[in-house]
């Protein structure tokens, strides 16, 4: 077991903008399921299967967590959703981190911006932007280790994107 712990944050899926429904319910459009994959393909390459997944229950962003779990053989019945997350400030994610076990090495944690860009370069304030002033564009996954404690927030990152792999 290593001495840091492991955050990986998932920023949903390109979502359906032309369905006619609430933000809540805004389902994933077929590059958001396509980029949901290829995520989660990237996460069994890099060998960071989560010991737990904790997610926005917003549709757009469940659907990406469950397309990744699939992709990652993490059983979907064990998803986590929490509320906070949806809409959340960073505080609030600051809070949903907080409340994780030590026991819990690595998780996954699936949302939505602005908020998972403000805990990006909240943990780690030198990480470059793309030209166009993104850093965490839909389908983005942000890899960051933590000091020993789910508490501290501190640590190194990695940032991958869709448009980034082969």
């Amino acid at each position: 077991m290593t001495a840091y712990k492991e955050l990986v944050l998932l920023r949903h899926g390109k979502s359906d903008w032309n369905s006619d429904t609430t933000d809540f319910n805004r389902p994933l459009n077929k590059r958001g399921k396509t980029n949901a994959q290829q995520m989660g393909q990237w996460l069994v390459e890099q060998k960071l299967t989560p010991d737990l997944i904790i997610c926005s229950p917003a549709n757009r962003a469940l659907t990406t967590a469950s397309i990744v779990s699939e992709t990652i053989g993490y059983p979907i019945h064990s998803i986590q959703t929490d509320k906070s997350i949806y809409a959340a400030s960073l505080a609030d994610l600051h809070q949903v981190l907080l409340h994780i076990p030590d026991t819990i090495q690595r998780i996954l944690l699936v949302g939505h911006n602005p908020s998972l860009e403000s805990l990006v370069r909240y943990l780690a304030p030198t990480i470059p932007t793309e030209s166009d002033g993104k850093l965490m564009p839909t389908a983005t996954i942000a890899y960051l280790q933590l000091d020993s404690q789910w508490s501290s927030l501190q640590g190194s990152y990695i940032i991958q994107r869709p448009k980034d792999l082969p």
